[in-house]
């Protein structure tokens, strides 16, 4: 690799808008190779090939037909170490929103610093809404994700609400206006994401499928969020070797 990654000019998406479709697609990132959910985690993903996907070939195909990706910053969550590189290089071909696990206001600007479009914040992740306060003083660029789990809401101890509407009336009043709800085992809860989206623009993730678009009309939701699987070759799908993070002179320049 001669220098950093050029963007892509014939890719770059019009401007950093919000999305024009209500399917985003949402990419799992673990030490720079790509993941889909399993059993027991996140788990490597291979090709036809059993070789570990280029994620540089992949977001070459996800904005084929995508303006907005939404990435699982898997080291971030994990490790407390989000993969700002990547984050970097994947802005020059695409919006981002990140999830990385953020717990601080300063964790949530390093990833807008790093070139993401707007930085997830979680109510199992995010310290209250005092660092959400703060977040909200250096950036405005937030989306806030209610998540659920064995279909009742996790949040830290700091939120006092138990009530996910009442959530998301909270965060609102401090500023942000932008929401996912990600149940993580459970079907999506329509009727939650009814009433917090008629509040203002909310997404679903989680175990939102393809499947289930026209439920986002009926209940008045911008859009869901889908992995990328369906985009990934047949064939062996996974890896259960530990694989360690890409050298710097692994990320390949298209310019060269």
């Amino acid at each position: 690799m001669s220098g950093p990654r050029s963007p892509r000019s014939d890719h770059l998406p019009t401007g950093r808008t919000e999305p024009n479709a209500a399917l985003v697609p949402c990419l799992l990132l673990r030490r720079g190779r790509i993941c889909r959910p399993g059993n027991d985690g996140p788990e490597i993903a291979l090709s036809a090939a059993g070789e570990p996907f280029d994620p540089f070939d992949v977001i070459d195909r996800i904005i084929r037909e995508h303006s907005l990706l939404y990435m699982v910053d898997l080291d971030g969550i994990e490790r407390g170490e989000p993969q700002l590189d990547y984050i970097q290089e994947f802005s020059r071909d695409i919006a981002l929103w990140v999830d990385a696990g953020v717990h601080t206001a300063d964790q949530s600007i390093d990833i807008i610093v790093a070139g993401a479009q707007r930085a997830v914040v979680s109510s199992g992740e995010l310290e209250g809404p005092e660092e959400l306060e703060r977040a909200w003083s250096l950036t405005t660029e937030l989306v806030f994700e209610v998540v659920f789990e064995g279909g009742k809401l996790r949040a830290r101890r700091e939120w006092a609400e138990e009530d996910p509407v009442a959530l998301a009336r909270t965060v609102r009043g401090i500023g942000p206006d932008h929401f996912v709800v990600s149940p993580r085992d459970t079907d999506p809860p329509w009727p939650i994401v009814r009433s917090i989206a008629a509040e203002g623009p909310t997404w679903v993730d989680g175990t939102f499928v393809p499947r289930d678009a026209p439920r986002l009309t009926e209940t008045g939701a911008a859009g869901g969020i889908f992995h990328i699987e369906a985009i990934l070759d047949a064939g062996p799908r996974t890896a259960s070797a530990p694989d360690p993070r890409p050298s710097p002179n692994a990320v390949r320049d298209d310019e060269d």
